[in-house]
């Protein structure tokens, strides 16, 4: 029944063009590659269509690590996309280079966006103009190998709830070789994942500092509460020796092969963990501190108009950034990539609060933080920069962070020229 009531309205759709003799509008969405996502969004595309048959969608990806630079050419040159997908973190790099456009308040209302969606949104916002919407919201959680937990006679019930029992566990769950090689990680080391976020916003805040003042413009976290959370964060590998960075070249990919019994990461990993067979792995909320404080680190991607959307290309792009920005497409996102809805009421439903997975992320979103990044790129490299310092070339801890703080500070005040 509803494969024919779809094929109805494709022909409905293709019957009321062939009448007016109108033509399709085509507009261009592109977005990195991340298999979950792009099949998201091509499932998105489709129902869009088919409401809208007077506009077709044409969906472009690339690698990860091209993306930025792809996009700016492309735009630069008038070609490429209409709506792109960008990290918050990049929006002020997007604004100077001229490659998106602020939203129409008449079809995005601000007041309409900030009663509607979770306050993070406001990072796209830049004096009274909104740049761009989200479709998804992502916070931090700690995932844990169930089987590792069993087998090291620990609870895979009861994960680590605070930064000491994370310690133990990995402890008693690395496992090494008769010459003391690592095989199987107690805790990930991942600074070109996530865990430059979990120093920044999460342990930082833990060990009693901020990492930024003057609304971040001003680095923070060269002080004792910085170094404190660098050395916690080092010793697991030069001290507890529960992890290394490096191992298996990425901490997803160790944790997805069974060899590693913790790690930190982002709904975004829901998705593709899910799709292992005969994995048995849990997720909680990020350990607290020893008087119980915790903090996390929220983020998203945003779908934006560029400059090069103009007259009915740009009323297409509005159209489509309006659905995928809908609640329909977030419950869709949410299903096949596992991240949560970026709408209120989309996101807190009973459902969501009370499952296993989604619910200790949705309370990681009650105390997170947001980093407004002058230049995400070059700031996580300092972060990965200071921990190699210390992890791979031996540097005293407090050198690496003081080195840090003055290269970050650096990219802000330059950024802020």
């Amino acid at each position: 029944m509803r494969f024919r009531h779809m094929l109805a309205s494709v022909a409905l759709g293709a019957i009321t063009l062939a009448a007016t003799g109108a033509k399709a509008v085509e507009i261009e969405y592109w977005q990195y590659v991340f298999d979950t996502r792009v099949k998201a969004m091509t499932q998105l595309i489709t129902k869009f269509q088919e409401a809208n048959p007077d506009i077709k969608v044409k969906q472009t990806t690339f690698p990860y690590a091209d993306y930025q630079t792809k996009v700016a050419a492309a735009i630069l040159a008038g070609q490429g996309p209409d709506v792109v997908q960008l990290f918050y973190g990049w929006t002020d790099n997007f604004i100077s280079g001229k490659m998106i456009r602020p939203l129409r308040a008449e079809a995005f209302p601000a007041a309409e966006i900030e009663r509607d969606f979770f306050p993070i949104v406001s990072a796209m916002k830049r004096g009274n103009d909104y740049y761009g919407l989200p479709t998804a919201v992502r916070s931090l959680a700690l995932f844990y190998n169930k089987k590792a937990f069993k087998d090291a006679g620990l609870d895979p019930n009861n994960p680590p709830k605070n930064l000491e029992e994370l310690v133990a566990a990995a402890e008693k769950t690395t496992k090494r070789d008769g010459s003391g090689n690592l095989i199987s990680a107690g805790m990930t080391l991942d600074m070109t994942g996530q865990d430059h976020q979990w120093w920044r916003e999460v342990l930082i805040r833990q060990f009693g500092g901020v990492p930024y003042t003057n609304e971040d413009t001003k680095v923070a976290y060269n002080d004792e509460a910085g170094l404190k959370a660098l050395t916690f964060y080092t010793d697991l590998q030069k001290k507890h020796k529960v992890g290394q960075a490096g191992f298996m070249d990425e901490g997803q990919a160790a944790f997805r092969a069974g060899l590693a019994a913790m790690t930190i990461d982002g709904t975004f990993r829901l998705g593709s963990f899910n799709t292992i067979k005969g994995f048995e792995w849990g997720v909680t909320e990020l350990p607290a501190n020893a008087q119980g404080v915790r903090s996390n680190y929220a983020s998203y991607f945003a779908n934006a108009i560029t400059t090069k959307a103009e007259g009915e290309k740009l009323a297409a792009a509005e159209k489509f950034l309006k659905y995928v920005s809908s609640p329909e497409a977030m419950k869709i996102w949410m299903d096949v990539v596992g991240e949560l809805p970026a709408r209120r009421a989309a996101a807190l439903t009973p459902e969501n609060t009370a499952h296993p997975v989604y619910g200790p992320f949705l309370k990681g979103l009650e105390y997170a933080h947001t980093t407004l990044f002058k230049d995400e790129a070059a700031q996580r490299q300092v972060a990965i920069d200071m921990a190699n310092r210390v992890l791979i070339g031996n540097e005293d801890p407090k050198a690496s962070l003081a080195k840090a703080a003055e290269a970050e500070q650096a990219i802000i005040d330059r950024a802020k020229r």
